[in-house]
């Protein structure tokens, strides 16, 4: 995950002090990021889900993937549609029962011989707004809100006909899932499990960028369900940063965003660098948040 405007810096608010001795137990330091379990729920065992981004974009992309879902690093995926890949990719997820949820895409050219003329044109629409600035996520335009709800109803109805079945879990590319549109429209099907903001050690982002994601954060509770934590893959040095990611995911639900199509990455999860470091904590699919806050 690379910090520009391709990809915007977003993280989660401020760990509440009630959370900070569990923290400081754990062996880890205080994170930013409100864990979606209430502070008068019953203790439960965390669970690590490693998602891989990009799922169907390209062939490559797809074929890194899969061998890192068979060396059991990675235990979801997240699927584009309308993508060069997308059909073959999601034969394959349903071949092989890998779970995938749809990754939203404003930003990147739909590259699939069957989208539609309209829909490239509302998403091109999109990602000239949005990728004019760096904060253009953040304002609401009132000029593109047919255009946006045109494009995610579009990516819902073609990953239900590729994957026969609604997607439960949903996020962005370049994290625009996030962006005020998609958010004050109410665009994402309610319930769904969403992706959150980047969690991020202590005192790593402004006062005003934590209130912010923390707006951001409370609006996606009230109408999802939310992981604990959400962190990148990346960067994979020190190593201490990750061990004490991974510690978290003994108490927490904890996401890592992981993007195989970069090497160093690719790598680290096929050479078995991540199953080292995070030692006896479990790695899971998205599902479990299900199960888990079913049983709260």
């Amino acid at each position: 995950m690379v910090h520009n405007l391709m990809n915007p810096d977003v993280d989660s608010p401020s760990t509440p002090p009630g959370h900070l001795p569990v923290l400081e137990s754990l062996g880890v330091p205080a994170w930013s990021g409100e864990p979606a379990r209430r502070g008068d729920q019953p203790p439960r065992a965390g669970f690590l889900i490693v998602n891989a981004d990009d799922w169907g974009r390209a062939s490559d992309t797809t074929d890194r993937t899969l061998e890192c879902i068979r060396s059991g690093s990675v235990s979801s995926v997240s699927a584009m549609v309308f993508m060069e890949d997308s059909n073959r990719a999601a034969t394959i997820a349903r071949e092989h029962a890998i779970e995938a949820g749809l990754h939203l895409n404003f930003t990147t050219p739909f590259s699939a011989g069957n989208c539609p003329s309209r829909l490239m044109e509302c998403q091109q629409k999109i990602a000239r707004y949005l990728l004019r600035h760096r904060l253009a996520q953040v304002m609401f335009q009132p000029g593109l809100i047919n255009a946006f709800e045109y494009v995610v109803v579009a990516q819902l109805d073609e990953f239900r006909r590729l994957y026969g079945t609604d997607p439960f879990r949903l996020d962005g590319h370049h994290h625009m899932h996030l962006c005020a549109n998609v958010l004050f429209q109410g665009l994402l099907p309610q319930n769904t499990i969403v992706r959150r903001n980047f969690s991020f050690e202590a005192g790593e982002k402004s006062l005003w960028n934590r209130l912010y994601r923390r707006v951001v954060d409370r609006v996606l509770a009230r109408r999802h369900r939310l992981m604990d934590y959400f962190f990148s893959l990346v960067p994979l040095r020190p190593e201490g940063r990750l061990q004490r990611i991974f510690s978290l995911s003994r108490k927490y639900i904890v996401e890592v965003e992981a993007h195989p199509i970069n090497q160093n990455e690719y790598d680290f999860l096929t050479e078995g660098g991540i199953l080292r470091l995070s030692g006896d904590v479990r790695i899971a699919s998205p599902s479990v948040i299900s199960r888990e806050q079913s049983s709260i």
